[in-house]
């Protein structure tokens, strides 16, 4: 079996990983300097905080980013169909598509 997995070092935390990833080498440092930037921010905060800990509020802190942008999609998603079914009775028959989508 062949491994396309290219791998990529990046630094979090002055910390230096190896990942293996069939992501692009700029979308994984990317991604790892957003991790690097939230851990610091929670660390730089003020409070005295262990790195790890600083991870897990990270973690914790990116999880939230996902959710709300996953619930703001499904949200636009769904305006986007209902305007779509509020547009279908106004195109001509042909416009409409027969199982309901527009052609």
């Amino acid at each position: 079996m062949i491994d396309n997995k290219l791998v990529v070092k990046v630094r979090i935390v002055g910390e230096e990983y190896t990942l293996r990833t069939e992501a692009s080498p700029e979308h994984t440092k990317s991604v790892a300097e957003h991790v690097d930037r939230t851990i610091r921010a929670i660390m730089g905060g003020g409070s005295t905080v262990e790195t790890q800990k600083a991870a897990i509020l990270a973690a914790l802190q990116i999880t939230d980013e996902l959710f709300r942008e996953r619930a703001a999609v499904e949200m636009m998603t769904a305006d986007i169909r209902q305007l779509a079914s509020d547009i279908r009775p106004l195109l001509p028959p042909a416009k409409r598509g027969e199982d309901g989508n527009l052609v």
